[in-house]
């Protein structure tokens, strides 16, 4: 493991007791779960790629978050519009259908997506992403403001609704 012991602009004053909750540096993760909101380095495609719940949040701060998702073949992210929320997400692997709309009855912006792909959906957008390739889809999603609460982890799509 790798700490940076010395406190950055004299905010961060890091002992024994709060060490696990501050990474920084080349972390080798154990497990993948929420490290905002402290400060956090990571690769954010090697951990992208071994994520293998359908929603982890990885970092949850004040005015951000930033989730993993991992959509499975011949599935999707479900039907969605978050009011105040932006979003971005980038395509790590695999391939899909964006589809947008400001009515969830008629999502007539379509766009095929694969690997290296970003999506950004406006606040009051309702939005869909359907996997449409042969493998799982493995991406990163940033909301701003935070849309799930801290230390989200949704193995399933049907935990979400729990």
């Amino acid at each position: 493991m790798y700490y940076d012991d010395k406190p950055l602009n004299g905010r961060y004053n890091l002992n024994e007791s709060n060490k696990k909750s501050f990474y920084y540096g080349r972390y080798p993760h154990s497990g993948l779960r929420d490290r905002g909101p402290y400060p956090y380095v990571t690769n954010i495609h090697e951990a992208a790629m071994r994520n293998n719940a359908f929603r982890t949040a990885l970092w949850t701060g004040k005015y951000l978050q930033l989730t993993l998702m991992n959509i499975d073949v011949n599935d999707d992210i479900g039907l969605e519009m978050h009011p105040d929320v932006d979003q971005f997400l980038r395509i790590e692997q695999g391939q899909g259908l964006v589809m947008m709309g400001e009515d969830k009855n008629k999502l007539n912006y379509r766009q095929r997506v694969h690997e290296n792909y970003v999506v950004f959906v406006p606040a009051g957008t309702w939005h869909n992403l359907i996997n449409t390739g042969g493998i799982p889809i493995k991406l990163y999603s940033i909301y701003a403001p935070p849309n799930h609460p801290h230390g989200t982890v949704h193995v399933t799509k049907e935990d979400e609704d729990h």
